[in-house]
Formats: structure tokens, sequence, C-alpha cells
């Protein structure tokens, strides 16, 4: 089972332009959902000669009970956008954030 939690799926309906694994384990255990694996993932969705890319970033939470792709973060982030919002993740304790609403996400689907 695959939740994609954007209001359009189709912005994520191809290979992204860029993307960080940021947890690759597979044994850390949430509320009895075992994580596998934390990606973000960028789309590159437009490009102004001003503003530079507008950029969407995804989490995609992979789990034994199935996969979750939700948006991080949107908008034109200027240079190196997925590099600076992994490594925001990673020292502010946003990887649980991103956890705890992948499985909130699946509890509810079942």
């Amino acid at each position: 089972m695959k939740i994609i939690d954007i209001a359009n799926p189709e912005r994520v309906n191809r290979d992204p332009e860029n993307e960080i694994i940021l947890l690759e384990s597979g044994n850390f255990v949430e509320q009895g959902v075992i994580i596998k694996k934390i990606t973000l993932r960028m789309f590159i969705e437009n490009t102004d000669s001003k503003l530079g890319n507008y950029a969407l970033i995804t989490s995609l939470v992979e789990t034994d009970k199935g996969e979750v792709e939700m948006i991080y973060d949107e908008g034109y982030r200027g240079e190196k956008p997925l590099e600076r919002a992994a490594n925001f993740l990673m020292h502010n304790l946003g990887l649980s954030s991103i956890i705890l609403r992948s499985v909130i996400a699946l509890q509810a689907k079942e």
C-alpha cells in the first residue's frame, strides 16, 4: 500500500530530480510499525529567471505496513534546497515528526 498525502498526487508521479536518504537501517520501530527507510525527494516544478527553481520537497517513509509520501516543503528556496532541508531535519528532531505523521496516516487507512 502506498499513501500519497498530497492534494494533487500527479505532482509526484515521476522520478524526482534529486533525493537524499535520511535513514535506511530498517530497525526503528514506532507504535508497532517498522520504519525501513526515510527519503527526501525533490521535484522541480518551475523555474523563474529571478527567483530560481520552484521545488516541491516530499518525504517518503517506507515501512513494513506500506509507504507514505507527503509534502515536507515547497517554494522558491534558493540554492541546494534539498540539502538544506535534510540538514535541518537531521539536526532538529525533524525525523520524529515525519515518522509520527506517517504512522498516523497508515493507522488511519487500516
